[in-house]
């Protein structure tokens, strides 16, 4: 404690230890300049560590600091100055009067559901915020959670926060971040640098822990809680509610499926309101270059496809393979799991099929599908009860029983090279915009269909009755002809339908 009242950049006096972790001390300090409250975050350096090792912390703290910087938002916290005392960085910042979610789980055990959507609901915000502003968080846990005494949620602690076009701090094989709360994706290819998705599932995890009490993967070794994440299903949560929806969007182990942050923010917003997720029909479809837009009314069936549970070997193996992961990391680079759990995911990518497409090379039909000829020696799997319908404008549609999700394909024969995400920005989303309510684009990406220039658009829009979500991929054979390939469905069901449209898209089988 002999900091206590010591003068830090003859500025700040230090007054109280308010906290600490693995990277540093934070303590509750007095602005003399401006006659404030501050916390200032002291480096913390380890003994044993050699120069190389030094001048990396170093750098995690400037850039805690810029990374924080570049995101002006009220749930995340706000950053004043970075200076040196006694030769390592100090990062000044607001000071919150607080306790973490961390602490408050330990004290207090789980919380209602609608404290936790409240609680999830700003940290989706902030992440958006960050994630905007190109910053990666990568530690997303209850511990960098604070609850203000005034009420405000503020995410904090962005010391190993990444932003784009900056080169990486980690080396290859080393993992960052506690891991339980540490994105699948990161466990089963090794990748050292994540994507937003997997901020968001940490939040997942992090919604999980705040209504059970526990994270979802709790194992007694990091070995063991690494090949759950990887293989295993969580337990169902019992105390969600109407937050299960959500937790079961976030923990998706493929991060092309997970909930984004906009989506999580929405959806957590009316449960913290006391008013669920209220979602409703849509109007009409963006359509290829000129046709006209008509409605579709649509929802779908869950995928028959469940995984099969793995055997006593098949369970062997996937966790010596998580385990051999852990420790290739740890011999490489080092696994800096930190205590308490989690890290980031990757953003949710256009799909990009790199089949041939020649029939040998698809993927068999799954149970629960057909394979449905549409035309011009085109053909998809499509669920089994889902009925064929033809909408106005030409296109062939097939509606679940529910007539509230629907598959729609349109194909333009010998139309021509385009680019279709040129063409959307430029004139189709100011017709969804304007003939849709609540248009909001998701994303808007070029991709690639079997080695060929494609165009995917992801997007929500609001219905008569419920909000709605839409994807569609569009591309061109190699005879010109152009495909566009659209599902719809109401937006609370989407992790439930989206894979209608990727077993489609995975399973399209073109003229010869």
């Amino acid at each position: 404690m002999s900091d206590l009242g010591r003068l830090v950049a003859e500025r700040y006096r230090l007054v109280e230890r308010v906290g600490r972790g693995g990277m540093g001390t934070v303590w509750l300090a007095e602005d003399e300049l401006l006659g404030r409250p501050v916390a200032v975050k002291k480096l913390l350096v380890p003994p044993h560590l050699n120069d190389d090792e030094i001048e990396t912390l170093y750098e995690r703290t400037r850039r805690e600091a810029r990374s924080a910087a570049r995101i002006t938002h009220p749930h995340v916290i706000v950053v004043h100055d970075v200076v040196d005392d006694e030769d390592l960085p100090c990062i000044v910042m607001e000071y919150v009067p607080s306790v973490t979610l961390g602490d408050l789980l330990k004290r207090e055990g789980a919380l209602p559901p609608g404290e936790a959507a409240r609680i999830g609901r700003s940290m989706a915000a902030a992440l958006r915020a960050a994630h905007d502003a190109g910053v990666l968080h990568r530690d997303i846990k209850p511990a960098n959670v604070l609850l203000g005494h005034d009420g405000r949620i503020v995410l904090t602690d962005f010391g190993i926060a990444v932003q784009s076009g900056t080169p990486s701090l980690t080396r290859t094989g080393e993992l960052i971040g506690s891991i339980q709360y540490l994105a699948p994706e990161r466990l089963r290819t090794g990748i050292a640098e994540p994507g937003p998705a997997c901020d968001l599932w940490s939040l997942g995890a992090t919604l999980y822990q705040a209504v059970e009490g526990h994270p979802p993967f709790n194992r007694d070794t990091a070995i063991e809680t690494a090949y759950a994440i990887a293989a295993e299903d969580y337990p169902p949560p019992r105390n969600a509610g109407d937050l299960a929806p959500v937790i079961e969007g976030l923990l998706m182990k493929e991060p092309g499926r997970r909930m984004d942050a906009h989506e999580a923010e929405r959806l957590l917003g009316g449960q913290a309101a006391g008013r669920g997720t209220v979602l409703d029909a849509p109007t009409t479809r963006p359509q290829p270059a000129g046709a006209p837009a008509d409605p579709l009314g649509a929802t779908s069936p869950t995928n028959p496809t469940a995984p099969a549970r793995k055997g006593k070997r098949g369970r062997r193996t996937a966790l010596w393979s998580a385990a051999a992961l852990v420790v290739a990391a740890a011999v490489a680079g080092g696994v800096l799991l930190l205590p308490g759990g989690g890290t980031g995911a990757t953003a949710p990518r256009p799909p990009e099929s790199k089949t041939s497409g020649h029939p040998a090379s698809l993927p068999p039909v799954p149970s629960g599908y057909r394979l449905q000829k549409v035309g011009h020696g085109f053909s998809l799997p499509v669920p089994d009860g889902w009925k064929l319908s033809h909408p106005p404008g030409g296109d062939i549609a097939y509606v679940d029983p529910t007539k509230r999700a629907g598959l729609r394909i349109n194909i333009v024969p010998f139309a021509g090279a385009s680019d279709p995400v040129r063409h959307w920005r430029e004139t189709e989303e100011d017709q969804t915009r304007r003939d849709n309510p609540g248009y909001e684009r998701v994303r808007m990406d070029p991709t690639k269909f079997r080695g060929r220039p494609a165009g995917y658009w992801e997007f929500t829009f609001d219905g008569k009755a419920r909000e709605y979500r839409a994807v569609e991929l569009a591309f061109a054979g190699a005879d010109g002809t152009q495909y566009v390939v659209y599902l719809s469905a109401p937006n609370t069901d989407w992790t439930r339908y989206r894979p209608v449209f990727d077993t489609a898209i995975k399973g399209i089988r073109l003229p010869a």
